[in-house]
């Protein structure tokens, strides 16, 4: 059995299918509310892997939300210092990024409905990717994202949109971040819809009443993106 350490910045933003595959398998799962007041757990040498998951503020937002401050500092020890597996989804994604001093940014346009990710031929290589088509469908839902990452000689570009170079990237060859959603199941698109924030930012950028249709090409796109959240869990599996 493994131990999973899950941070997370509103409830309904878990693992999702991937919880659903890990607890198929049995897995731990101790997942961190920071938006609760939750804390980090001081000793975290006992888990196996960390995942750092999507929520409704931003990275740069630590007067609002200043256990962002501590998290970040915990991301760093996690993968930077001790070296051990990590996944972050969308903020999780941001927060590595910057961690790693890259730089979180507006971007223009946000990335919104299901769309296009195009894998980069370092994704032939590696070792979670590498099965992935050339061209796969995503969630997306941000209106941030990382940028100036080409610094870290130690990050590797996997994936990326027209709009965003940094949709899948990883830091050496432990610790992965995706900007899209590969973690959505069947009814996660109407969960997100009832979030104010997930909401306005829908609209702003598809107009009144497009939740029904992002719910509906989510759903059409269901099967094939969750038969890639199980390879990409299947090939996390063997880094711990």
């Amino acid at each position: 059995m493994k131990n999973i350490l899950v941070l997370q910045h509103i409830a309904l933003e878990d693992p999702g299918y991937i919880k659903d595959l890990m607890e198929a398998d049995d897995w731990s799962l101790t997942q961190i509310e920071l938006d609760e007041g939750e804390s980090i757990p001081a000793d975290m040498s006992g888990f196996d892997a960390m995942l750092c998951m999507g929520g409704p503020m931003d990275t740069w937002m630590e007067d609002e939300y200043p256990w962002l401050i501590e998290e970040k500092r915990r991301i760093h020890d996690w993968v930077v210092v001790m070296g051990k597996p990590f996944l972050g989804f969308c903020l999780g994604c941001q927060l590595l990024g910057e961690v790693l001093g890259g730089k979180v940014v507006k971007s223009e346009p946000p990335e919104i409905g299901v769309l296009d990710i195009e894998m980069t031929d370092a994704a032939k290589q590696d070792p979670l990717f590498s099965e992935y088509p050339p061209t796969i469908k995503a969630v997306q839902w941000h209106s941030y994202e990382v940028q100036n990452l080409e610094s870290n000689a130690d990050v590797s570009v996997l994936g990326s949109s027209g709009d965003t170079q940094y949709q899948i990237f990883k830091y050496r060859n432990h610790a992965y971040a995706m900007q899209f959603h590969v973690e959505v199941r069947a009814d996660t698109v109407m969960q997100w819809g009832c979030v104010p924030e997930y909401k306005s930012a829908l609209e702003n950028s598809l107009g009144d009443g497009a939740l029904k249709g992002l719910d509906q090409s989510a759903r059409e796109h269901m099967p094939e993106m969750n038969r890639l959240a199980a390879l990409l869990y299947e090939n996390f599996k063997r880094l711990l």
